[in-house]
């Protein structure tokens, strides 16, 4: 294969997996803020003996990903709660999404409640039940991996397989 033609193969697997990450973004309904959904990007280069391919996106775009592992769940993910702790930045993400989606608490008068409960409430309902993993990421990866052309497998092979796997783990 020509360099061009390997980096057009590249193009088209980099612009697939961030269209397709978007949309399940969309379609999973993980999308109220369009942050990790504007995030997605890539970044590829072919060199004469190598390829370079960067995949970019806000950190807490692999917890939505790969989920997190609660107190009582049994997601099988490679993040703990500990990792993605209750911190302040957290919790500031909270409050943004609940006003985003519209969550609204009233107390038994019907008067609005001050979202700090329910910040607390939602973080340690993360802490106990985890995150369950939405793969919006890594399916449209896998899918576009394998559907790359045999020859630019065969030319770069495991080179390509073992460096993107390890970034995206």
């Amino acid at each position: 294969m020509e360099k061009q033609e390997v980096q057009e193969a590249i193009d088209k697997f980099r612009k697939y997996v961030i269209q397709q990450s978007r949309s399940n973004l969309t379609k999973q309904k993980k999308n109220s803020s369009k942050g990790l959904y504007n995030s997605l990007n890539g970044v590829s280069k072919v060199n004469p003996n190598s390829i370079s391919l960067y995949f970019e996106m806000e950190k807490y775009g692999e917890f939505q990903d790969k989920g997190v592992n609660g107190k009582r769940s049994t997601y099988t993910t490679a993040y703990s709660f500990k990792k993605y702790k209750a911190s302040t930045k957290m919790l500031a993400s909270l409050d943004k999404w609940i006003v985003k989606k519209g969550i609204a608490p009233r107390d038994k008068n019907g008067k609005f409640m001050n979202r700090q409960s329910l910040k607390f409430a939602i973080a340690n309902s993360i802490f106990k039940n985890g995150i369950k993993p939405s793969l919006f990421f890594t399916k449209p990866f896998e899918k576009a991996f394998k559907d790359l052309p045999d020859e630019l497998v065969e030319a770069y092979g495991l080179t390509i397989e073992k460096q993107l796997i390890t970034q995206i783990k």
